[in-house]
């Protein structure tokens, strides 16, 4: 029994459509992760292991991390630099074979440092859902200046093949930082009018939006509501974020309805 349960509302509970958080994964170690799944674990829907660290720690350790955070019904996976890297050596199948091994059941697909043709991006989704990863795919890219060249039709696009091809969820890409890139600019502030236009162009109960700040994240449940599907989630934030999905915290008490 949850403490102070007669005056806190509910959530749907896991496994989860919408209300999604994913989690960044930055290389925890396997205690920070038990600490971390017995206090936020069912908070947590998946656990995006950043960039390529994992590439830096010991499979076993690894492997037991993605059996640990599959325990408590979170989905793991390897982050989408990783991916692009694994490509980039024409490594895809290896790639595939060994995140199978180690235990991860999410794939994302990405090229938000590399290019990779939209031909050819369709085409790994249909690998690798054949595979039978869970697909998470990301628009956007890391470099601003490049970001910047993509206007809201070309990610609209982007998003809807995606979709079409097979990818179960599409992350809207703001990188660890969350500034100019993607619906954010310099400040790390919405841009409404770009949001507002990417929704009507796309199923935003498909959409994930990378939100590491705390006015990205109220902003984007004050508008959508406290299932709006949320990601590169911080660790040490996610109680607090959801105190915010629940209306727990000045900023959202009395706004949100579950």
């Amino acid at each position: 029994m949850k403490a102070f349960d007669f005056i806190t509302p509910d959530r749907i509970t896991k496994p989860r459509k919408n209300g999604i958080t994913m989690m960044l994964d930055k290389g925890m170690g396997l205690n920070a992760v038990d600490d971390l799944m017995k206090v936020s674990g069912e908070y947590i829907d998946f656990a995006k292991f950043g960039w390529g660290t994992s590439a830096l720690h010991d499979r076993n350790l690894i492997k037991e991390k993605t059996e640990m955070y599959l325990s408590y019904d979170v989905n793991p996976y390897p982050g989408g630099t990783l991916f692009e890297i694994a490509l980039m050596k024409n490594k895809l199948n290896e790639f595939l074979d060994e995140a199978d091994q180690l235990g991860f059941k999410a794939i994302e697909i990405s090229d938000g440092s590399t290019t990779i043709s939209l031909e050819d991006r369709l085409e790994i989704i249909s690998t690798v859902k054949e595979k039978g990863f869970f697909i998470i795919t990301e628009v956007g890219k890391k470099n601003p200046c490049e970001d910047h060249e993509l206007n809201i039709d070309n990610r609209a696009n982007i998003v809807n093949l995606d979709l079409n091809a097979g990818a179960d969820r599409v992350l809207i890409e703001a990188r660890e930082g969350g500034k100019d890139l993607g619906i954010y600019d310099e400040c790390g502030d919405v841009k409404e009018d770009e949001l507002e236009n990417l929704i009507k162009q796309t199923d935003m109960n498909k959409l994930i939006w990378e939100a590491p700040l705390k006015n990205q994240q109220t902003y984007l449940i004050l508008k959508f509501g406290t299932n709006v599907n949320l990601g590169n989630i911080a660790p040490e934030e996610i109680t607090a974020l959801e105190t915010m999905r629940r209306g727990l915290r000045g900023d959202t008490l009395g706004k949100v309805n579950l």
